[in-house]
This record gives C-alpha cells, structure tokens and sequence, in this order.
C-alpha cells in the first residue's frame, strides 16, 4: 500500500497517516494495538501522539484500509485488510495471534449452512488456547 491506497480510501496523504501504515506494513507481527503502532513511532523518532494514532487506525478502519479485531480478554488489534480470507487463533496467556486457513474448515462451514437453510454472508473464527511457548511453560 502507499499514498495512491490512501487517495483511493478518499484519505489525504499526510506524514503520520504514511507512517502509520509504513509501520502496518513492514511489522513483523500482523496484528498490532494502536500502543504497539505508537511505541514504533516513538524507536523511530517519530514525533506523534497516542491520540493520532488512535485517529489514524480509525480512519483506515472507516476507510477499509484494515480489520479492527477485539480478541476475547484483549485490547484491539489492527491488521491490513489483505482480502484473503483467514481465521485466528489466540493463545490465552501472551495474546500471541496466529493466523490460519483450511479449506476442510470452509467447507465444512458452507455444509452446516446449507442443512440449515442459511446464506453465509461473511464469518469470523477465532480458536483460544495456548501457543506452542506458554504450553510448553505448563506444570
């Protein structure tokens, strides 16, 4: 995504709008809070507060830009809106999220629909448990 994304959004090109978006890019980690954006800003010297980047997110939500999730226990988290459908899962203990697709899974949801005479518009799965490292940590 760059500036042309931003227009397209009907969102002005501006510095942190660019940022903020360099940084959901370029993250390692795919699901970040607005504090996590903020706290890249700041190791990168960027001069910008919370509340922009709150503002900044929100208006990438309205825009399509990215997806909000509000994970069980979690604060919410942003990720880009790729439009390449995945679910989650989310370990319980470090909020680490792992994302996933299976197309057993999709079909699987299509048939339970189908018995029930029900048109799946869009879904949301999200699995919670432990990651393979707080498992591991278990007595």
């Amino acid at each position: 995504m760059d500036s042309t994304d931003l227009k397209q959004a009907g969102l002005k090109t501006t510095l942190p709008r660019l940022r903020v978006l360099s940084i959901l890019e370029n993250s390692k980690v795919k699901h970040l809070s607005a504090e996590d954006v903020y706290k890249e800003l700041l190791e990168e010297k960027e001069s910008t507060s919370l509340a922009t980047v709150y503002r900044v997110l929100t208006q990438f939500e309205s825009a399509g830009l990215v997806i909000r999730h509000n994970f069980e226990g979690e604060r919410a988290v942003f990720e880009l809106d790729t439009e390449e459908h995945h679910d989650h899962m989310v370990c319980v203990k470090c909020g680490k999220v792992i994302e996933f697709f299976d197309q057993r899974i999709e079909i699987q949801q299509d048939k339970v629909a189908k018995n029930h005479d029900f048109f799946i518009q869009d879904h949301s799965l999200t699995l919670y448990g432990l990651c393979k490292h707080c498992h591991a940590k278990q007595p």
